[in-house]
């Protein structure tokens, strides 16, 4: 999987995690759970992950909504 996004912010991550769906792209919000367990004092960010394969185009898709400030670098 390759993370796209790394926030705080479940505004953000849903916005994001709903384009990923409207474009068909298969995601995942990690350490949802993490979050929650430690209080919701925004210490454990949350992670929108794709497929590999996918990664280009949801960064594209991400771009073009106005979200690129806030995709991760690409390793």
């Amino acid at each position: 999987m390759h993370e796209l996004i790394r926030a705080n912010d479940p505004v953000l991550l849903s916005y994001a995690e709903s384009l990923m769906k409207d474009a068909g792209i298969h995601c995942f919000i990690a350490d949802q759970g993490m979050s929650v367990l430690e209080g919701s004092l925004d210490m454990l960010s949350r992670r929108l992950l794709v497929d590999e394969e996918m990664a280009d185009q949801a960064r594209r898709i991400l771009t073009d909504a106005g979200l690129g400030g806030e995709l991760r670098e690409r390793k």
